[in-house]
């Protein structure tokens, strides 16, 4: 309580004492970054009438709907409560109707890879009425909300199990089948049932099928097909060699050409550039946006979905941040404008918007914000609230995009979070899952609540990250696998590189990972040249041709060579040389129930260790799979102090923030 009143006499401008002083330095209580999002997925229903929000009201409850007048948010709030079920998402599909997703834990165990203990469930509610019927549709995807249609969704279900031709491909391609959803009669409607040659469909606002995407088995070949309104038959418009590493995908109409797709293309290029394709003539029509230093990320669509649903108005990218080129002038000042008003502004997005444009529910996250949430009605511009309202903007850390060379001279980006107070510190080498994904740090929890502890915090993009080029990409897998080896390396190298600027601390270095991040914190712990004091692995994959095994015989081509290569080359943290050269403390963490990377990784690689006599410690997370939306305030209490615990007495890694302030 002293810590909260102290915090608070110094934000209405009172003079600091020595011990307020401390106070402000002292890290947040682990409880306040262990909560899940307080609220979260705030919308404005399409006439602008009423706002929705998710809201989680206890440290350890499930969310709930809350449903506000926009014209007088002091008024108390309708409320849904689906206990026992957990609220997942809503959706306004109407001005009236709210429709929503629901999981419920139906087993103890996994059921196999990729296969986890929950199930899920669809409901809707009249706001007015205050009805709420729930359907026994289990698993299913919604997939189009159908503006024009205001009582139905467009809904899919994956159908068959993975065998025959199906399973030499990934699980994406398996056939979905569509269905029109009535939310009043609670019926379904077959619209197109999905088949491994022509699936992955897309809708209009009508629910007309327009695009699909699937395999053609015989030549080895993804394959894009168009349907425009008036057509009864699907038309060949594009296709793609299974065995090219190149970007392929449509992302939404072009909205100056009719029949042009916008696609995401490398097109002979190391970027991804955006691309108008002409359907009809089957080609590419004109290069409409690419960049040297980063690959096209996606587009940005208009902010009224109900008025202009599916228009593209920009083109965006990642690198030190989240950016958007504007094709559209008014969505460009707009958000220029909010930008400028919102404070700490870095991640603006206008997550929700009414029929007639006059109110919005805009949204941003940022280093300095974990996430806040602001209502635009009638000129006037409110506060809703804050994801974590407990965190505050001034107490939360800096992140800088960086670049440093890997020791065989690649340029590796970064993104390091750099703790309030003076350097050196101590260092937490932070790398990704995946490893083939883009990640760019908007809010990162991890490495903010690590920087609140004193900790600074690296998180490479070593190479096989995406979003940096082609070139960048298959630099992981070309030449025989890098896990282990090179993309070990880009990783070191930035701890390095942090050293000898002088912002880090060489006796004070860690690496914390979780999948394929925890890993490499595996293999980052029987390096023959040791740089960290110890590693933290969580869900780790330590048998990685267990892992592969999982997936081998479901894939082809290019993947096939990207993965198993990567895999199969790499080294292997359960072999047991690598085991008997582990040379610092470890922690490892595992969920019980994880469906990516089952339990058995961590048993089996903790026998070893056992058998090795080892230091390490091992915290088992029950209930809990490898996704973040699986682990609850109980499992990130568990984590977190067993983390800043370990770092601060295993590893001898306690900042001098933390000393001083104790003493």
């Amino acid at each position: 309580m002293r810590k909260t009143i102290l915090i608070a006499i110094g934000l209405l401008g009172w003079t600091y004492s020595l011990a307020a002083l401390a106070a402000d330095l002292e890290p947040y209580p682990l409880e306040y970054w262990a909560l899940r999002p307080v609220i979260n997925n705030v919308q404005v229903s399409p006439d602008g009438k009423y706002l929705g929000l998710m809201k989680i009201p206890t440290k350890d409850g499930n969310p709930i709907i809350e449903v506000y007048e926009t014209a007088d948010l002091d008024k108390e709030p309708f409320r849904l409560n689906a206990d026992p079920m957990e609220i997942t998402n809503f959706y306004w599909v109407s001005d009236k109707d709210i429709v929503f997703t629901l999981r419920q834990k139906v087993r103890d165990r996994i059921e196999g890879f990729n296969q986890g203990v929950y199930e899920n469930r669809l409901a809707v509610v009249d706001v007015i009425k205050k009805k709420m019927r729930s359907f026994d549709e289990s698993n299913a995807a919604i997939e189009h909300l159908l503006p024009n249609k205001p009582s139905k969704i467009i809904i899919s279900f994956q159908e068959g199990e993975a065998n025959g031709p199906a399973s030499k491909i990934k699980e994406a391609y398996r056939p979905r089948a569509y269905w029109e959803f009535d939310l009043d009669r609670g019926t379904k409607k077959l619209l197109i049932r999905g088949k491994l040659a022509l699936g992955n469909i897309q809708f209009d606002i009508d629910g007309r099928p327009y695009y699909a995407q699937g395999f053609d088995v015989k030549e080895g070949d993804y394959v894009a097909y168009s349907r425009w309104p008036g057509e009864k038959k699907w038309t060949e418009a594009a296709r793609a060699s299974e065995d090219s590493f190149e970007t392929f995908n449509a992302v939404g109409l072009d909205p100056e050409k009719p029949r042009h797709w916008l696609m995401r293309m490398n097109n002979g290029d190391d970027k991804v550039g955006l691309w108008s394709y002409d359907t009809d003539n089957r080609k590419l029509d004109e290069l409409i946006y690419r960049r040297k230093d980063a690959d096209v990320y996606g587009v940005r669509y208009h902010s009224n979905r109900w008025k202009y649903p599916g228009k593209i108005v920009g083109v965006s990218y990642f690198k030190d941040k989240y950016r958007v080129e504007y094709f559209d002038e008014v969505e460009g000042a707009t958000y220029k404008q909010l930008e400028e008003l919102i404070p700490y502004s870095h991640y603006v997005n206008i997550s929700s918007r009414s029929r007639d444009g006059n109110t919005m529910v805009v949204y941003n996250a940022g280093p300095r914000d974990p996430g806040t949430y602001y209502l635009l009605k009638d000129g006037r511009f409110k506060t809703i609230g804050s994801r974590q309202p407990l965190l505050e903007s001034e107490k939360l850390a800096d992140v800088k995009y960086i670049t440093y060379d890997s020791r065989d001279g690649r340029q590796i980006p970064a993104y390091l979070t750099v703790p309030n107070g003076e350097g050196p510190f101590p260092l937490i080498v932070l790398p990704h899952g995946g490893p083939f994904v883009q990640e760019t740090v908007i809010y990162d929890e991890w490495s903010q609540m690590l920087a609140n502890n004193g900790y600074m915090v690296l998180q490479p993009q070593y190479r096989g990250s995406l979003g940096y080029g082609l070139d960048f990409y298959m630099s992981a897998f070309m030449n025989g696998g890098q896990g282990g080896y090179k993309m070990q390396d880009d990783k070191d190298d930035g701890a390095l590189h942090l050293i000898e600027e002088g912002l880090a601390d060489s006796d004070r270095v860690a690496m914390f990972g979780w999948s394929y991040g925890g890993y490499a914190a595996l293999v980052a712990a029987s390096r023959a040249k040791q740089i960290y004091q110890c590693v933290i692995a969580g869900a780790a994959v330590s048998d990685t041709n267990m892992q592969v095994n999982y997936y081998r015989f479901q894939m082809r081509g290019a993947q096939r060579d990207e993965q198993l290569r990567m895999w199969d080359d790499s080294v292997a943290p359960i072999d047991e040389e690598e085991v008997a050269k582990v040379n610092v403390p470890m922690l490892l963490i595992h969920g019980d129930v994880d469906q990516r990377v089952p339990i058995d990784h961590a048993r089996k690689y903790r026998k070893l260790l056992d058998k090795y006599n080892k230091n390490y410690k091992y915290l088992e997370l029950e209930g809990a799979d490898h996704f973040s939306n699986t682990l609850f305030f109980e499992h990130q209490i568990e984590l977190y102090e067993s983390m800043i615990d370990f770092l601060a007495n295993d590893c001898g890694m306690k900042p001098d923030l933390q000393a001083s302030v104790a003493e």
